[in-house]
């Protein structure tokens, strides 16, 4: 008889309306993975993509739903050295096939055939997850399930942004747009870890404030202000070093004004479009630098683990959800209502 689990999935495309949460089959745990009894799992915005078409996105119907979480060993083979039952995890969400190019000099995350929790496959929404043993890492001894499940996407991707492609030194600036955001809120916590300087945006006055309490430098309202002359008034004219978004076509004038000659923008997302105008001419007279970057790779989880060990770096968890709450926790995210991650436990 085919063992079952509570969980949350897509049925279908559109709005909440598709968000089921019953019974799906439990998964079979194959040699070499790791049977995980989901804790809790936090959300993304990739979430609602998937819930609204998933367009270009390989998936099958019905899909369990999420892409990071935490959890407890259930199940592991007898041989395995370094995982153990009962041990307390959190999940890396992208399964790579570890023998192409990509994979064999650590790039998982450029891996052709790579597919990821909850968008090509059954995601963290659930009781259980099985997944290979490389991507199941210890958590950070102190943290709770919530806020270990965030450090696997938002944290993880702010970490690649910030240290593999943009090779942020502490004496730089950072201008971080949409503060409220998962990834901007974990880049601002990574770029003071660092010792840089860091400027955040938002619409929204009491983020800003937030924002400025958790060590920000100087905050900009979007809204009212012009946000590369407000940049640049507060570095002197010369503009910032690093510029981390996530929003695309709404804020990349103002991220091309804003960047310092020979800066470099760092961008992992286009929520307000992915269209946006080039100017082809300020990149090249300045000799800018445009960066892409998604998640990050087994090796980087690894080093942004260790430096959570220390406990400077926490995610801030906004809300937490339980799994039957799940309509009225997507309707938050797709506000934009949050400042951090709305978490959804799963005991």
């Amino acid at each position: 008889m085919t063992q079952t689990m509570k969980a949350a999935f897509i049925t279908g495309h559109g709005g909440n309306e598709v968000v089921s949460i019953g019974e799906r089959p439990r998964p079979r745990r194959a040699p070499g993975e790791v049977l995980v009894r989901m804790r809790a799992a936090t959300l993304n915005r990739v979430d609602l993509y998937m819930r609204d078409s998933g367009a270009g996105i390989t998936h099958r119907l019905p899909q369990v739903m999420g892409i990071d979480g935490a959890g407890v060993v259930e199940e592991v083979d007898d041989g395995e050295t370094l995982l153990r039952p009962g041990q307390r995890v959190l999940l890396h969400p992208a399964i790579s096939c570890g023998r192409c190019e990509f994979c064999a000099r650590g790039e998982g995350v450029l891996c052709p055939r790579v597919s990821y929790l909850g968008e090509h496959r059954d995601g963290t929404l659930a009781q259980f997850v099985s997944l290979p043993a490389r991507n199941v890492f210890p958590m950070p001894e102190g943290f709770g399930f919530e806020e270990a499940a965030a450090l696997g996407v938002n944290h993880l991707t702010a970490w690649r942004m910030l240290f593999n492609k943009a090779r942020l030194k502490p004496w730089e600036t950072v201008l971080i747009f949409g503060i409220g955001g998962g990834v901007s809120l974990a880049a601002l916590q990574l770029v003071k870890w660092a010792g840089a300087k860091a400027i955040v945006t938002s619409r929204d006055n009491a983020k800003l404030q937030r924002a400025l309490v958790l060590g920000a430098d100087h905050a900009v309202n979007g809204a009212h202000q012009d946000v590369a002359k407000a940049v640049l008034a507060f570095t002197g004219g010369r503009g910032v070093d690093v510029v981390i978004e996530n929003v695309g076509a709404a804020v990349w004038d103002s991220a091309l004004r804003a960047v310092a000659r020979g800066g470099r923008i760092v961008t992992c997302g286009a929520t307000s479009g992915d269209q946006p105008p080039a100017d082809l001419r300020r990149v090249f007279i300045r000799q800018l630098q445009i960066l892409g970057s998604t998640l990050g790779d087994l090796h980087e989880m690894d080093a942004l683990l260790r430096a959570c060990a220390g406990g400077a770096i926490r995610p801030v968890i906004d809300s937490t959800w339980a799994l039957d709450g799940l309509h009225a926790a997507l309707d938050r995210l797709e506000a934009g209502a949050q400042l951090g991650k709305i978490a959804v436990r799963l005991d």
